[in-house]
């Protein structure tokens, strides 16, 4: 730029705007001072140009990082001798004249490609019952796509693009830095060698818009929190016709009423009755693929012990057969009795010898051994 004008102040918007409010502001001003808009207006094509650079800077989070700390000298250290082109080259930190060098010296250079589009995340929350089947959905994001008119090239239909002239359509310039010459990608046509005529009036010269897209999404039995689903060309759109990123869709399970996971584990906790517990028996539960399930009780079961039951779990993502289902079980003592009720357990209580709960006498004996060791 010639004058050194705050890109925030360039762009209307606060130091602390986000990427949302940055586009919202470029693409208005953009439509402002578009060429088209004002045919023959140098101040406007110049304003349109400084609006492109501004936004081309701080849209990049690590160009962004550079300007916030030191401003536009982020983007002139070590400018020496002339480049391709007769201007000297911009350098946003020690990386790119590294790559510079390497790449002249390992046969790199020549123009470079259009970087590709951003990669997406979308968070999709899923039951657990849909986790354990798998389903067919469809979502509906907003995302950069291809600018139909212009086809993505960014050039307004029935014009092109010509030479750039800050390097002569080579894609690099070159600085001096110290004993080195540097090259790097020219920053007028960012390594492309060419510069677009007159930019598209939809896109703004980007080659692509944000639009709402639909997309079905293919979500395979097994899933769990974490799991990570690729959408490969659903990402953002490229600048300037370049392949669009990829869309990474990260699940979450819901938590379910009955059953907690761990992997394709499933565990449960099963309330019995004391009687139950005493004398054993069978209980059926629904598991988690709406079959019953039959549970044998065996006599003198204890609070806390669990009981598996194998195949009974969740499916091994793309993989063959399920995990166990793990019950806890949990004994329940009564809290409302009938007379009746309270006499039986009387009279149970009253043959009781102690062999029957031979963990309570067990640790009854102990303690009376530990009070006759206090005592003597």
């Amino acid at each position: 730029m010639s004058t050194e004008i705050d890109y925030y102040e360039l762009l209307e918007v606060e130091r602390t705007a986000d990427d949302k409010t940055l586009k919202s502001s470029y693409r208005r001003l953009a439509m402002r001072y578009h060429p088209d808009k004002n045919p023959g207006c140098k101040d406007s094509e110049s304003r349109f140009k400084q609006i492109n650079e501004a936004y081309d800077c701080l849209k990049d989070p690590q160009k962004r990082a550079a300007y916030d700390r030191f401003g536009h000298a982020a983007f002139q250290q070590g400018m020496g001798g002339g480049g391709q082109g007769g201007m000297g080259a911009e350098f946003g930190d020690i990386g790119d004249i590294f790559e510079s060098i390497f790449g002249s010296a390992f046969g790199g250079g020549g123009r470079q490609q259009a970087r590709r589009g951003a990669d997406l995340r979308y968070d999709m929350e899923v039951s657990l019952d849909e986790a354990f089947h798998g389903k067919d959905t469809e979502i509906t994001i907003e995302v950069s796509q291809t600018c139909e008119p212009c086809s993505g090239s960014g050039s307004e239909p029935g014009t092109g693009r010509s030479r750039c002239g800050t390097c002569n359509g080579h894609g690099k310039v070159r600085a001096q830095q110290g004993f080195f010459v540097v090259e790097r990608a020219c920053p007028t046509c960012h390594g492309r060698g060419e510069v677009i005529e007159r930019p598209c009036r939809a896109c703004g010269g980007e080659g692509r818009v944000d639009r709402p897209q639909t997309l079905e999404v293919t979500i395979p039995p097994g899933v769990d929190s974490g799991t990570r689903i690729r959408l490969s060309g659903k990402g953002e759109a490229g600048p300037h016709g370049a392949p669009s990123g990829d869309l990474y869709i990260f699940l979450h399970v819901r938590r379910h009423k009955v059953f907690e996971r761990d992997g394709t584990t499933l565990l449960t906790r099963v309330p019995i009755t004391f009687t139950t517990a005493a004398l054993g028996g069978s209980i059926e539960m629904p598991g988690i693929d709406g079959q019953a399930i039959q549970l044998d009780i065996p006599a003198g079961i204890q609070s806390g012990k669990q009981l598996r039951k194998r195949g009974a779990g969740m499916p091994v993502l793309q993989g063959r057969g399920r995990g166990d289902m793990v019950i806890e079980i949990q004994v329940e003592t009564p809290t409302r009795l009938t007379a009746r009720q309270k006499e039986l357990l009387r009279e149970l209580q009253d043959t009781e010898t102690g062999d029957e709960c031979p963990q309570s006498k067990g640790f009854f004996d102990r303690i009376k051994d530990v009070w006759n060791d206090l005592t003597e």
